[in-house]
């Protein structure tokens, strides 16, 4: 965090300060785990859903916290801000320090929101910017109310690019987010049935997402996914200018000639009449959708084309757990994509199994979990996903776990017969199954939601220990 005074972040918390000389500068980190805080740390005692911050303000300050931030006094020998409410006063932090960096006149910030796809179009992004200037971008994926604000307060004076992940699970979040910080460039990526329960429903969602452009300003960028009709309903919401990116010929940006295969993915970027070939390390002509996103972002910014390309190519998988490829030595291969599942990342990973093994010799093996938070279209979209495993011809399904078993009956019901379709109680059961039948040239895709916990088993399968 940029160098404050007491005096300064009691200001802009609306806080008081409890203990502490008001002149005494603070320029640590900020930290709401007391397992992350290091000397000189700004540490948040936030209230939780099922413990209380306050309760490690202690082991916060003995790890090296100059600063407790709290809603209430607590016992520890460092400075100390009592503020109303925790975290609305993260958020004024936040809102402070990157209105502070901004006014310095060369930040540029950009958001990025979607039902699929943040984490790995931040991951692309990222590496095209690094290369360009100081940036920063979350860390795995910190996108919620608290952890979008955390990432922001990493900026400093020097940098260059804040990167913003904007995930929601309701409506008014990403508004929220969106008034802690304006992007100059706001991306909407996809509006799909992730958290529908929650949301209540797809329009609730392309509302929700749609708050990432209505208050942009006109000398904003509004950066749409033009293949998705709901996202593209979006440029008549803001008053930004919108640029639209995707396959169909209507967009801005294209991609086109798309291959995948088992070592990555191919296409023509297609920008300002120019073609560039793009050869990406990571799995799945979907996500080509998030790297046309992240070079129109560089497009924007006025980053060649070339040098942005040079950039993806290098990036060697979307992320811990997604569509990572794992060679455990056997002449098997694993894709461990269960960090999280909807229904749209379900049939893209099962698709991408599909055309990777198509005319190879091993089989193709679907290892799928829970699709969680999908409310009353549960069983609708479980039953979806199995009917589709079937119509890719993909050679084995194995369902894990109670809540998952809609796959499994629904594929017996598409045609699935004769032990192709397969369901065990849990991962261990899994894993005892497929270690028995396993052989050389097997690609297996393990997919759930990340609260059914098979990547975990996508690991044991994958020789990761």
């Amino acid at each position: 965090m940029i160098a404050l005074t007491l005096a300064e972040i009691a200001d802009a918390l609306g806080g008081r300060i409890v203990r502490g000389d008001p002149a005494t500068v603070i320029d640590g980190s900020v930290e709401t785990d007391s397992r992350l805080v290091s000397p000189g740390s700004v540490f948040f005692a936030l209230p939780g859903e099922t413990t209380d911050g306050a309760l490690f303000a202690g082991d916060a300050v003995d790890a090296g916290a100059a600063l407790v931030i709290a809603e209430r006094d607590v016992d520890v020998d460092a400075a100390l801000i009592v503020v109303p409410d925790g975290v609305e006063a993260l958020a004024a932090l936040a809102r402070e320090v990157v209105a502070r960096v901004r006014a310095l006149g060369q930040l540029e910030v950009v958001a990025i929101t979607g039902s699929n796809g943040k984490t790995t179009t931040k991951n692309l992004l990222r590496a095209i910017l690094s290369a360009e200037g100081p940036t920063v971008a979350p860390e795995g994926s910190f996108n919620n109310q608290v952890g979008a604000p955390i990432s922001m307060l990493r900026v400093d004076e020097a940098t260059r690019f804040l990167i913003v992940e904007m995930g929601a699970s309701r409506i008014g979040e990403i508004a929220r987010l969106i008034s802690i910080v304006t992007p100059d460039i706001g991306v909407v990526l996809k509006v799909g049935l992730a958290h529908a329960g929650e949301f209540g429903g797809i329009d609730a969602v392309q509302r929700a997402k749609s708050e990432m452009v209505t208050d942009l300003p006109p000398d904003a960028v509004a950066l749409l996914h033009g293949d998705d009709p709901r996202v593209d309903e979006m440029a008549g919401m803001t008053r930004a200018r919108v640029v639209r990116f995707g396959v169909g010929e209507g967009n801005d940006l294209r991609a086109d000639d798309v291959q995948a295969t088992a070592t990555g993915t191919t296409f023509d970027y297609l920008a300002d009449g120019v073609r560039h070939p793009v050869a990406l390390r990571i799995l799945g002509e979907h996500n080509v959708t998030n790297a046309l996103a992240a070079l129109g972002v560089a497009h924007e910014l006025g980053i060649p084309a070339e040098g942005a390309i040079a950039a993806i190519e290098t990036v060697p998988r979307a992320e811990r757990w997604r569509m990572e490829v794992l060679e455990p030595g056997n002449g098997v291969t694993v894709i461990n994509d269960a960090y999280n599942a909807s229904p749209d990342s379900t049939a893209a990973a099962l698709k991408t199994l599909a055309q990777i093994t198509r005319g190879g010799t091993g089989r193709s093996i679907a290892v799928l979990g829970e699709m969680a938070e999908l409310g009353e279209y549960a069983q609708e979209e479980h039953d979806r996903i199995g009917r589709l495993v079937v119509r890719l011809n993909i050679s084995q399904l194995v369902v894990v776990g109670e809540r998952a078993r809609h796959i499994h009956a629904a594929a017996g019901l598409e045609g699935s017969w004769d032990g192709e379709s397969v369901f065990v109680g849990d991962a261990d059961a899994a894993y005892d199954l497929l270690r028995g039948e396993l052989r050389s040239g097997d690609v297996v895709l393990v997919k759930s939601s990340k609260s059914a916990g098979l990547r975990f088993l996508g690991d044991r399968l994958g020789g990761v220990s």
